[in-house]
């Protein structure tokens, strides 16, 4: 079998990597892919990004699946363009991608179906968003109602950081966008709700539109910097699993969140079928509530729980594509898996692109390097986004883990690099 992977990040070089090891596949393109999945001998990058394109390559090739990575081609409708050429590919419709390409939306949905969220309004006038922050305080969270890559959200400390971010997302004018938000039709907005005490956990699934399958736990670290500080950022790493969600949560997250969200979906008409990610806060009683919903694995979320993962992922997509998503039950390593992200000097709102990268040690069982903003220059590996490595190990333990990928990223170079030294410290203080 072939497989088709959409996408150029880590994620979609991880998930090529776990899809590679199925027995039954025999060769997995990644489109447009990156550095690391160039390197790789067992996987073949192709250069189309047009849809359309991409189509008559999975058509020509007999393509048996293909795996939509980022956000934007589902937005965008990727999905919706391969099933009507009779292709099977696993992703959301573009108006089931709604649950991510627009927080308007999602937070309605929730608020419709009684998903437990934040207190929230949204606005498309500035005026009438500053006067509504002045009234609700700090802290207090503002989010472009678009796609940004992880970075369209604010959670501002102060007044001034609201008003500041108010008038970034709400700019007309594209050269002042520093967040880089593709806003929907009807122009800019944003959503502006308050703020939940709690630890965060990412909590994904994987749903054909009636069943779901929980993936392991896992937890993302989004300030750039140690100790939680520093602006927002795609995520500079992350660890699975997450003890925070315990069996109990786990099945209050189920009940609550997860199965509500894909009954109502189908309810509304627009059916779910894809990676559901619901980013939660958990309170210090447990309750769980929905600060987001991703209609697409998180990154960096999916390095460490595909390095746990050990069914086939393969399989795991043909049923989810068949809808017998109810036959499924999943086998995982006991072991926690920690990835650590290295960014480009000026990440995350100027990114610097051309620096060398040196000093990638080999694939090990227990350690391996995915690329995220990499490409290759005449043989040479560089930078090219801001994102670009995530070192991921597992270990027995948290502290383990944390230690091997640590040992592991200390050959790396590159001119800027910045890194966390402190990714899984929540686990670990627990």
């Amino acid at each position: 079998m072939k497989v088709l992977v959409i996408g150029n990040g880590g994620r979609e070089h991880a998930l090529a990597w776990k899809l590679v090891q199925s027995a039954r596949v025999q060769t997995v393109y990644v489109a447009p892919g990156n550095g690391g999945t160039a390197l790789d001998k067992r996987l073949h990058n192709i250069a189309y990004t047009d849809f359309e394109a991409l189509a008559d390559f999975a058509q020509a090739e007999k393509i048996a699946l293909t795996v939509v990575g980022p956000e934007a081609p589902l937005a965008a409708g990727v999905v919706d363009l391969f099933r009507a050429r009779g292709l099977r590919v696993f992703g959301p419709t573009r108006a089931a991608a709604q649950l991510e390409s627009s927080k308007a939306f999602a937070k309605a949905f929730m608020k419709r179906h009684g998903i437990p969220t934040a207190q929230y309004e949204t606005f498309t006038d500035a005026a009438a968003a500053h006067a509504y922050v002045d009234g609700r305080g700090a802290p207090i969270v503002i989010k472009a109602d678009g796609l940004a890559a992880g970075k369209g959200v604010v959670v501002a400390t102060t007044l001034a950081e609201a008003h500041q971010a108010i008038d970034w997302m709400l700019t007309g004018n594209s050269g002042d966008n520093k967040l880089g938000v593709q806003h929907n039709a009807g122009g800019a907005r944003v959503v502006i709700e308050d703020f939940l005490e709690g630890e965060e956990a990412s909590f994904i699934v994987v749903s054909d539109g009636r069943h779901v399958v929980p993936l392991a736990t896992s937890q993302d670290h989004k300030r750039l910097l140690d100790a939680d500080q520093g602006p927002n950022t795609g995520g500079m790493g992350a660890y699975s699993p997450a003890p925070v969600v315990t069996p109990n949560v786990h099945a209050r997250v189920m009940h609550e969140i997860i199965l509500p969200t894909i009954a109502g979906m189908t309810a509304d008409g627009t059916p779910f079928t894809g990676f559901l990610y619901a980013g939660l806060m958990i309170d210090a009683q447990g309750q769980p509530r929905t600060v987001e919903f991703n209609a697409r694995l998180g990154d960096p979320e999916t390095q460490p729980i595909m390095m746990r993962l050990k069914s086939d992922l393969f399989e795991l997509l043909m049923h989810a594509t068949d809808g017998t998503l109810d036959k499924v039950e999943l086998e995982w390593d006991r072991r926690v898996a920690l990835g650590v992200v290295m960014a480009a000097h000026g990440y995350p709102l100027e990114p610097r692109k051309g620096d060398a990268i040196s000093g990638l040690p080999p694939e090990a069982p227990d350690a391996i390097v995915f690329h995220a903003g990499t490409t290759l220059q005449d043989g040479q590996l560089v930078a090219s986004g801001g994102r670009v490595l995530c070192v991921t190990a597992l270990g027995d333990s948290v502290k383990q883990a944390q230690s091997r990928a640590y040992d592991t990223l200390a050959s790396i170079r590159f001119d800027g690099a910045q890194y966390r030294s402190d990714i899984g410290h929540r686990a670990i203080r627990r």
